[in-house]
């Protein structure tokens, strides 16, 4: 391990301005000074260089704000600027965070948990570029040799199967999700969205002279038939008009099928969902390359069965690849896979797409792209890097994160995982308490001197939850048999009903595939994961949960005006920014700017609007009280409900008008949670609930749990944290590794069970946990 300078240690501090810092130690620290992003309250402090600090505090303490939204946010500003104005038309628009002054600042490189896209063409081989290196080998291996690499990528034409064009999968529509053939057009007979009888694409299809309206489907010649389905774009005379026709299956296509899936409104992609069936390429078998690039092998292995093998299966394969010429290939290759393995992810294989990675699967996959960079003196900034990761999995994460600092980096995490803040050189405390009880530093120092603090971390760090003294009794079981997706071996198992059941194994080991390919699609299955919400911009947790309507209504009520004026979303808008209260400019060769709407000065309601008054406050006002705040003014009725539930979820710091798409998944998981609440008996799944929960709720987040059960819901939870394990009445354990090492259940009783007599990585970490 490399020499460390000393580390200049600040007094443990629970005040906003931090003391001078010497000349000579200056440029060992950043200096943050007067920072007011979000609801940071002027907050001033130091953080160490070359480090690893922890960032801890409730949700909506700050943390994000603090790290992501000023340390990093300004860094990348900078960077940026450096750019021409023709390179910066091409980057994100990063707007100066506020705060009065960052000093040392060094490069930062955030790895996040934002997904990887759902290009269909990005593969866990191309993101690592992996891929990349394994078709240079290929191309100097290969037997018999086809040409460089190229040949064997299946996104240029040289190396793609001509038939799906290296997608690997050929797409049809259903005809019988289209259209009734017992039906004639007047009698209804196309069933696709948007194509009811008498409305404009109905009318160009029935008017077109090409086929009677009133014959049925099923007795259409064979040329009437072509026409309706698959005629190219030609003019007919409509009611007076020239219109384009087109045949329905290309009407379908380039009307619903080219765009992309989030982007559809819920009824168009429930259809398009039904409507396409998706199958293997016969020509390719699924690989996405031409037949010359199958070919060629290495050894005897072509490479799309080297795509498709487990990535530690891979590496032990290329380590019998000796040949002068592809030797440093080779050797980058085999880092690249074995770092791969050792964050944890060497179930995944190359062919993966990059869009069905998790969060925490996305940013480990990032975070092996800088484990062998030569850069030093980087600032790497991680969000919950434990994000789906067993505790057996945390220790090997945390050695990397140590490497990462040992190389001269300073690396910044937020966490709550006490397992990654006891490894920390820094602790930086926000709080007391999230959104405007929040944002002030609580402390900075030492781990010991966390340990001794009378913050709400450093009370709760040593805290455990305990094994119950006795669990529930099943009132039947959810039989799952012959369960084979994906890694899982025939599984069989009984899911109780009436209690809960906690689902463990370490990443990759089949949890997923167990609870949402099998318990998931049942009937009466509630599902509250972390997926992002599907909307706009506009879209916040008073429209999400159906609290801004009651809201409405007490306003119009209140000041005898109609309710759509207190809608962003209608009558009350403000004219210039649309009820969005940005204005989005476009600069031409320069990024585009978002600025405060000037009218309604970001307040997203007309003047006239802002007038109307409930509680003493308008509108506008009123969607920017937090949950809690929320939950003092509106007591009574269905506003009282929603709120109850958001706080019971633990979302009272969020401001009732909060864009959904700055939410994180735990929030989106948490939020659904609450609307889900509302339905009759059910059972719920959740998947890595405890995700961004800060020790002190994860106890308030098992009393929520038990309240489901005790009100007669069955609860499934896929969870690595202990204190979630301890407190299940019956755990299935799935292992015993990752991969085609696990997709078995290795356990299932109570956890008192899992520790007397348990032999899997889960019992001997929970009985760590719970004897510690």
């Amino acid at each position: 391990m490399p020499a460390q300078p000393p580390l200049p240690q600040p007094s443990p501090q629970v005040t906003q301005a931090p003391a001078p810092v010497t000349t000579a130690d200056a440029h060992h620290v950043i200096q943050v000074r007067g920072a007011r992003e979000n609801n940071l309250a002027n907050v001033s402090l130091d953080i160490p260089k070359r480090r690893l600090t922890v960032f801890t505090g409730v949700s909506g303490s700050g943390k994000s704000s603090l790290v992501f939204g000023t340390v990093a946010a300004e860094s990348q500003r900078l960077i940026n600027e450096t750019y021409t104005a023709f390179v910066q038309s091409f980057m994100p628009d990063l707007g100066r965070p506020d705060v009065d002054s960052l000093h040392n600042l060094s490069a930062a490189i955030v790895v996040d948990q934002e997904r990887m896209g759902a290009n269909s063409r990005s593969t866990v081989g191309t993101a690592t570029d992996a891929y990349t290196m394994l078709r240079i080998v290929f191309s100097r291996l290969g037997t018999p040799h086809i040409g460089t690499s190229t040949a064997f990528s299946f996104n240029s034409p040289e190396g793609m199967c001509p038939d799906c064009e290296g997608m690997g999968r050929t797409s049809r529509i259903d005809l019988d999700q289209l259209l009734d053939r017992d039906l004639s057009l007047n009698e209804g007979a196309v069933t696709a969205p948007g194509f009811q009888v008498d409305s404009w694409y109905w009318q160009v299809l029935a008017k077109s002279g090409f086929y009677d309206p009133d014959t049925k489907l099923r007795d259409y010649t064979e040329t009437e038939w072509h026409d309706l389905l698959h005629k190219p774009v030609t003019k007919v005379r409509v009611e007076g008009l020239n219109i384009s026709y087109e045949g329905l299956v290309n009407k379908i296509h380039r009307t619903y099928l080219s765009k992309d899936r989030d982007s559809m409104q819920p009824h168009i992609r429930a259809f398009v969902d039904r409507a396409v069936v998706f199958a293997d390429c016969e020509a390719c078998g699924g690989t996405r390359l031409a037949a010359p690039a199958l070919s060629s092998t290495v050894n005897g292995v072509n490479i799309a069965r080297c795509s498709a093998m487990q990535i530690s299966d891979l590496a032990d394969f290329l380590r019998a690849v000796d040949d002068e010429s592809v030797a440093p290939v080779v050797a980058g290759l085999r880092h690249t896979l074995d770092s791969l393995v050792e964050i944890g992810l060497g179930y995944l294989s190359l062919d993966r797409p990059s869009g069905t990675l998790s969060g925490g699967e996305a940013q480990r996959v990032k975070m092996v792209r800088h484990l062998g960079s030569s850069l030093t003196d980087v600032t790497y900034v991680f969000d919950e890097p434990t994000t789906g990761l067993h505790p057996h999995d945390i220790r090997r994460m945390n050695e990397l994160l140590l490497r990462l600092r040992d190389k001269g980096n300073t690396v910044l995490v937020v966490e709550h995982k006490p397992e990654v803040i006891a490894i920390a050189d820094h602790v930086v405390d926000l709080g007391p308490g999230a959104g405007t009880a929040g944002g002030r530093v609580c402390y900075s120092g030492d781990l010991a001197g966390l340990r001794a603090s009378d913050t709400l971390t450093g009370r709760h760090l040593e805290h455990r939850a305990r094994l119950r003294p006795t669990v529930r009794e099943p009132l039947g079981h959810l039989s799952v048999t012959g369960a084979d997706l994906h890694n899982l071996r025939d599984v069989a198992v009984d899911v109780p009903l009436g209690v809960l059941t906690v689902v463990t194994g370490v990443a990759g080991s089949g949890k997923s595939s167990l609870v949402h390919g099998y318990v998931a699609p049942r009937d009466g299955v509630v599902v509250a994961d972390q997926a992002p919400i599907r909307g706009s911009r506009r879209s916040n947790p008073a429209t999400y949960t159906g609290l801004l309507g009651p809201i409405r209504t007490a306003f119009a009520k209140a000041n005898g005006v109609k309710a759509a004026l207190f809608s962003a979303n209608s009558a009350g808008a403000c004219p210039k920014c649309n009820g969005i209260g940005l204005v989005y400019t476009d600069l031409a060769m320069m990024a585009g700017v978002a600025s405060v709407c000037e009218q309604c000065e970001g307040k997203r309601f007309t003047p006239e609007v802002l007038t109307y008054k409930l509680h003493g406050m308008d509108i506008s006002e009123v969607l920017g009280l937090s949950v809690a705040e929320a939950a003092e003014v509106f007591t009574t009725g269905q506003a009282r409900a929603v709120l109850g539930r958001l706080n019971d979820v633990g979302l009272g710091y969020l401001r009732l008008g909060q864009p959904l798409n700055t939410l994180s998944g735990g929030e989106r998981q948490r939020l659904k949670l609450a609307i889900h609440m509302a339905e009759k008996s059910a059972t719920y799944v959740l998947d890595e609930p405890t995700t961004g929960l800060h020790l002190a709720d994860v106890d308030q987040l098992l009393s929520l749990l038990d309240r489901l059960v005790d009100d007669g819901n069955t609860v499934v939870v896929i969870e690595h944290h202990q204190a979630v394990m301890a407190h299940a009445d019956w755990i299935i354990d799935l292992g015993p590794g990752a991969g085609h090492d696990g997709g078995q259940v290795v356990f299932a009783g109570t956890p008192r069970e899992l520790v007397t007599n348990g032999d899997t990585l889960t019992a001997r970490h929970l009985r760590e946990y719970v004897g510690g």
